[in-house]
């Protein structure tokens, strides 16, 4: 799945459990809509997701693995070139150039 396709998917999912979560708050605080979800009547021993909400009986799952992040540091040190443009072309007689390696001399 490309990138954009899995961020719209998880927007989409993003936004459906927002709403799901928004409707059983307002079924929590509504009596008749909460009656009308249960076909016209809450029953007594009732333990649908609006009671469990009312109560704080909800909890999120967590499993007992600690995210390790690795750390990776990058040292970056600046240099300081100079560079500078000189328009005086200087031609050497032949032979009296520098040598073409340092080593000779």
């Amino acid at each position: 799945m490309s990138r954009p396709a899995a961020r719209r998917v998880h927007a989409v999912v993003a936004g459906f459990s927002l709403a799901l979560w928004l409707f059983l708050l307002v079924a929590e605080t509504c009596t008749p809509l909460h009656a009308w979800l249960h076909g016209g009547s809450i029953p007594d021993n009732d333990s649908c997701a609006i009671v469990a909400l009312a109560h704080g009986n909800v909890e999120s799952a967590s499993s007992g693995d600690s995210l390790t992040v690795p750390i990776a540091t990058i040292e970056h040190t600046p240099s300081l070139g100079v560079v500078y443009f000189s328009s005086v072309i200087v031609f050497l007689p032949s032979g009296r150039a520098p040598p073409s390696l340092s080593a000779v001399s």
